[in-house]
C-alpha cells in the first residue's frame, strides 16, 4: 500500500518506530494476489460463522477477482460457513456463468452482488447476512443514530433500503439495493438484513461485524430511554479517523488470527 497508509498507522500508535507495523501486503503478482485474497474470503466466512452469522441457506460474502475483475467469487450454496475452504469457492460472472467450481450458489447472492459489483468499481467486496440484531434493527426502518464512537463510522455512511417483495430473485431488485447503497460502506435492508461493501474482504466483514453490534447497541439503549446523539461535527469528525481505510482493514486482523488460531484449514 501507499506512503500514505503507513503514515497514517504510525500516527495512530506509539512504539511505531521501533516495532514492525502490521500492514496490508504487496504483491509480487496477479496470481499471488488472487491466492491471497480467496484465502480472505474463506477467512471472512469463519468469522461469520464464529460471529453467528449463519441462518440456513442464507448469507453470502463475495470477492471481486483481481485478475478478472468482471467475475467475482462467492460461497457455494448449502454449505456452512464454518467449513468453508478457499478451494470451496465459486467464480462468477455478471451473467451469472459459473467459470470455476462445480457446485451451485445462492441466487439472491448472484442478484444482490452482482449488482453492486458492476455499479462499484471501487467496490471489491461484498458481505450481507440475516443476523439476530440486523434483522431487529432492520424492522425499524430507520438509520443508526450517532450514539457510540462505533456508530460514528456509519454516520451519512450508510441507508435504508425500504423496499421488502420477498426473496430477492432478480437482478432489478439488486440494482435497486446498489443504487440504495449509492457511494456508503453500508446499507440496512428493511425487513430484511445487513449489507456492507470494501475495498477488501477485511474491510466488508469488518464493517459488518461492526455494524450488527451497532444495531444491537441502538436497540438496547432506545429500550431503556432517549439516546444521547453525538453532535454532526463531531460525528464526521469520527468517520473520518475510525471509518479510513487503514483502520476499517485494521479491524479485520484481530478476528483473522481468531479464527487462524482455532482451525486455518481454510487456507487450503
Amino acid at each position: 500500500m501507499s506512503n500514505t497508509l503507513e503514515q497514517q498507522a504510525a500516527k495512530m500508535t506509539i512504539g511505531s518506530d521501533k516495532f514492525k507495523l502490521i500492514m496490508p501486503p504487496k504483491f509480487n503478482t496477479l496470481n499471488e494476489q488472487r491466492t491471497y485474497e480467496k484465502q480472505r474470503l474463506a477467512a471472512g466466512f469463519r468469522v461469520f460463522a464464529m460471529y453467528g452469522f449463519d441462518e440456513g441457506l442464507a448469507g453470502h460474502i463475495t470477492l471481486r477477482d483481481c485478475i478478472e475483475p468482471d467475475t467475482f467469487w462467492v460461497n457455494p450454496v448449502g454449505m456452512h460457513f464454518a467449513h468453508i475452504k478457499a478451494s470451496d469457492l465459486i467464480r462468477v460472472d455478471h451473467k451469472g456463468n459459473i467459470i470455476e467450481g462445480s457446485t451451485p450458489i445462492n441466487n439472491a447472492a448472484f442478484a444482490i452482488h452482482s449488482r453492486i459489483h458492476m455499479a462499484r468499481p471501487d467496490v471489491n467486496a461484498v458481505a450481507h447476512a440475516h443476523t439476530r440484531y440486523g434483522r431487529a434493527f432492520s424492522a425499524l426502518g430507520e438509520l443508526l443514530k450517532p450514539i457510540s464512537q462505533d456508530a460514528c463510522v456509519f454516520y451519512e455512511n450508510h441507508s435504508v433500503f425500504d423496499v421488502f417483495s420477498g426473496v430477492v430473485a432478480d437482478s432489478e431488485e439488486g440494482d435497486m439495493i446498489a443504487k440504495s447503497l449509492a457511494d456508503h460502506c453500508a446499507v440496512i435492508l428493511q425487513n430484511h438484513g445487513l449489507l456492507t461493501a470494501g475495498s477488501s474482504v477485511d474491510a466488508a466483514v469488518a464493517n459488518f461485524v461492526l455494524l450488527d453490534s451497532c444495531c444491537q447497541s441502538q436497540l438496547l439503549a432506545q429500550a431503556a430511554g432517549e439516546p444521547k446523539l453525538i453532535s454532526h461535527e463531531v460525528a464526521l469528525h469520527t468517520k473520518q479517523a475510525n471509518g479510513s481505510e487503514l483502520v476499517t482493514w485494521g479491524n479485520f486482523q484481530p478476528m483473522y488470527q481468531v479464527v487462524a488460531a482455532q482451525d486455518n484449514s481454510f487456507l487450503d
